[in-house]
């Protein structure tokens, strides 16, 4: 392929691009307390954003990792704050242990109670997720509405993830519900420090668990 321009890229042979982002990762990361497997969720996240300081900033509850590989395997639901986590996560891991990823924001029931209640869908579609999934992989990457929802189901006995996935990003409550979900003691997290996140990096993340479930 003829590059019109003055640099070229070192390579477009997808795996070795991979390869190279994470090569490149390690060296700049450089010394960490990350464990092996934990080192494989966190390098991604890096690679989806970008950001050292996001990943140098992410707390792996000490289960976590176990937790989610015996969810997906178990063929338990992966519940998404939004429709992006849905439609950006590697669906078939999940499908394949009979599981499936699912995201009820824009329900036409979750939009008509947001609406008669004054609230935000975010916080309707945790409370109708909770109600239609035992268990499951919370994602949430997006709305701090949905992960202080989930985090309220839980400690009202309500609601027992088998894993949570917070990782929401922005001004308003992010950091805040972040601060509450590592606080919790009922159910593994990942989540991290600030109001830096996304789905991007949610997704990341879920996908580094469901790689290992696979492993």
């Amino acid at each position: 392929m003829d590059f019109k321009t003055d640099f070229k890229p070192l390579t477009v042979d997808p795996d070795k691009i991979y390869d190279y982002s994470f090569s490149i990762i390690a060296e700049e990361m450089g010394n960490h307390d990350f464990s092996e497997d934990e080192w494989k969720i966190v390098r991604r996240v890096i690679h989806a954003s970008a950001d050292f300081e996001l990943g140098r900033s992410v707390i792996i509850h000490p289960n976590a990792i176990q937790a989610g590989v015996d969810a997906i395997r178990k063929g338990r639901h992966v519940i998404a704050d939004v429709q992006m986590i849905e439609s950006g996560t590697g669906k078939k891991r999940f499908q394949k242990h009979g599981g499936d990823v699912h995201c009820y924001i824009s329900d036409p029931d979750v939009m008509v109670e947001a609406k008669r209640l004054n609230t935000t869908r975010a916080i309707i579609s945790m409370q109708k997720a909770v109600k239609e999934n035992e268990g499951g992989i919370y994602a949430i990457g997006n709305a701090p509405t949905a992960l202080l929802e989930l985090i309220r189901l839980i400690k009202e006995g309500i609601a027992k993830p088998d894993l949570i996935i917070g990782m929401p990003v922005g001004f308003v409550s992010a950091a805040e519900s972040k601060e509450e979900l590592a606080k919790i003691t009922e159910v593994p997290f990942i989540t991290n420090i600030g109001r830096k996140g996304g789905s991007t990096v949610t997704v990341a993340a879920l996908n580094a668990i469901s790689l290992l479930a696979d492993s």
